[in-house]
C-alpha cells in the first residue's frame, strides 16, 4: 500500500464521490490523543491494539483494515480488524523498532460477504437459489477482472463452483472461509473510506518504561578528604554501582560553576575560597553547558567513563538545568534571552520567599527565542555525541510546552533512544500536559 495522504484527504473533505457515497463511518477510534496531536507511546515489543466504530447504513457488510508503518517506510502494512459487537471493530499490531509509527484505518463495502449471508438465509429456508448463485458467480469474476495476486485463486473457486452438480454444493464453494478471505484481500482500493487522520506511535526502549536510577554527585565520588572526585574515580565505582544491580548512572550538572553570588554549604551566602558552589549555578569564563567542571576532569575523561560504564550495561544520564550563572558566556553574548529588570540587571531566580542570586533564568519569551531554542538544541545533541543517552529535566514545566514539543521531536528523529525523564512538581494538568509533549 502506497502513501496513504492523498486519501486521508480526501476523507477529510466528506466528499460524496465514490466510496459508496460516504455511507460508511469510521469513528471513537482508540487510542487516539486529542484528535492526533499528540502521538500515543509504547516501548518496542508491545502490541498496539486500535479499535474503532465503523458502520454504516442498511444491512451491507464492510470490512476494515488497520494500516500501520514506521515513519521512514514508504510502503504500508495491514491486518484485517475484527467485528467485536455493536459496531465496535478491533485490530493490532506490534512495533519492533524504537522509532516513530504511523497508523490508521480503511473500511470497505464487502458485497461478496453481503451476498453469502443472504443466500445463505434463503437457502436454509428452501427456496430456489440458482439466481443467487448466478450472482455469487459474478461478483468472482469480477474480482478476477480486477487482475489482483489473488485473481488466479478466485479463478481456480470459480471453476469448480460453476460446474457444481447441486446448489448446496456451490454455495459450500462460494462462501467457504478459503474464499471469504481471497475476497476480502482483492476489494478495490478505489471504494475504501478512510478515516480523516493518521495517528502516531512513539516508540521508545524498554528503559523509558523502568531502569534503576543511582544519583551520583562526581565531586563525592573522591578518595581523598576535602579533595574533589574525579570522572576516574567514579570509574572506579562503577563495579559497586553494578552490584547493587543499577543500570542507569545519573549526574547533577557537571559543567563549571559561576563564581558571582556563589552559594557556600547549605545555601549560604557567603562561600569560602574553596567553596565548589551550587552545580546548577551553570557557567563561569571555562564555558557552559556544552563545558565540564575542570576539577571533575576533560572531556576527554568524561566519555571513558561512558564507555566503562556501556561496558558494564550502566547507561549515563545527565540533569539537564536551562539556566545559567552570571557568570555564563550566554550572560554576556545573549542578554536579550534573560529576563531584565527596569535598571538594566538580569533577574536572577525567585520562588518566594527563597532567592537564588546565583542563578538567571532564561526568558523564553524574549524577542529572538529562536536563537535560544536552537543553542538548547545544540546542547543536547552535544551531549548525545559523547554518549548521554538520557536526560534529566529540571523544572520543565516552568518553560513552553510548545518548546518541548519541539525540542524532543526533533531530537528523537535523529536519535530515537533518547529518553527524556521530566522533574516536575506541578499540577496534574501540567503534568499531563509534558507528557504529552513527550
Amino acid at each position: 500500500m502506497n502513501e496513504l495522504a492523498p486519501m486521508v484527504l480526501a476523507a477529510r473533505t466528506h466528499s460524496l464521490a465514490g466510496a459508496d457515497h460516504g455511507r460508511i463511518r469510521i469513528e471513537a477510534v482508540s487510542p487516539e490523543i486529542d484528535n492526533g496531536r499528540y502521538p500515543i507511546k509504547r516501548e518496542v515489543g508491545d502490541e498496539v491494539a486500535v479499535s474503532a466504530d465503523i458502520f454504516r447504513d442498511g444491512h451491507e457488510r464492510i470490512s476494515a483494515e488497520l494500516f500501520y508503518k514506521p515513519s521512514y517506510r514508504p510502503d504500508w502494512s495491514s491486518v484485517p480488524m475484527e467485528l467485536i459487537d455493536n459496531d465496535r471493530w478491533c485490530g493490532s499490531f506490534v512495533v519492533s523498532e524504537n522509532t516513530t509509527y504511523h497508523y490508521t484505518i480503511g473500511a470497505t463495502p464487502n458485497a461478496h460477504q453481503t451476498w453469502s449471508d443472504e443466500v445463505h438465509k434463503k437457502l436454509e429456508a428452501g427456496l430456489d437459489i440458482h439466481l443467487e448463485i448466478a450472482e455469487g458467480l459474478e461478483l468472482l469474476q469480477e474480482a478476477i477482472t480486477q487482475q489482483t495476486v489473488w485473481s488466479e485463486s478466485i479463478r481456480n473457486v470459480w471453476d469448480v463452483a460453476a460446474g457444481a452438480e447441486s446448489q448446496i454444493e456451490a454455495v459450500a464453494l462460494l462462501t467457504s472461509p478459503h474464499l471469504s478471505a481471497l475476497m476480502r484481500s482483492a476489494l478495490p482500493e478505489t471504494e475504501r473510506v478512510w478515516y480523516d487522520r493518521v495517528l502516531s506511535v512513539t516508540v521508545d526502549r524498554m528503559r523509558a518504561r523502568y531502569a534503576a536510577w543511582y544519583e551520583l554527585f562526581p565531586r563525592s565520588a573522591g578518595q581523598v578528604h576535602g579533595q574533589s572526585g574525579t570522572f576516574d574515580d567514579v570509574i572506579d565505582r562503577l563495579d559497586y554501582v553494578q552490584e547493587l544491580g543499577f543500570d542507569t548512572l545519573y549526574f547533577p550538572p557537571i559543567h563549571p560553576i559561576g563564581h558571582t553570588n556563589r552559594k557556600g554549604p547549605n545555601n549560604t551566602l557567603n562561600a569560602a575560597p574553596h567553596d565548589p558552589g551550587v552545580p546548577y549555578a551553570i557557567g563561569s569564563e571555562l564555558g557552559g553547558h556544552d563545558t565540564v567542571e575542570p576539577s571533575l576532569g576533560t572531556l576527554e575523561d568524561f566519555r571513558r567513563l561512558v564507555e566503562s560504564a556501556r561496558a558494564r550495561g550502566i547507561e549515563l544520564v545527565l540533569d539537564f538545568a536551562i539556566n545559567s550563572s552570571p557568570d555564563h558566556p550566554w550572560a554576556n553574548e545573549h542578554r536579550d534571552w534573560f529576563y531584565i529588570r527596569p535598571d538594566g540587571t538580569i533577574k536572577y531566580a525567585e520562588n518566594p520567599p527563597k532567592k537564588y542570586e546565583d542563578v538567571y533564568p532564561l526568558n523564553f519569551s524574549n524577542p529572538h527565542w529562536e536563537g535560544l531554542w536552537q543553542e538548547i538544541r545544540r546542547v543536547i545533541l552535544f551531549w548525545i555525541d559523547q554518549g548521554v543517552t538520557a536526560f534529566r529535566v529540571d523544572n520543565p514545566h516552568t518553560k513552553p510546552t510548545a518548546f518541548w514539543e519541539w525540542l524532543i521531536r526533533d531530537v528523537q528523529a535523529i536519535h530515537p533512544e533518547t529518553i527524556f525523564l521530566s522533574e516536575a512538581f506541578t499540577r496534574p494538568k501540567l503534568m499531563k500536559w509534558l507528557a504529552k509533549a513527550g
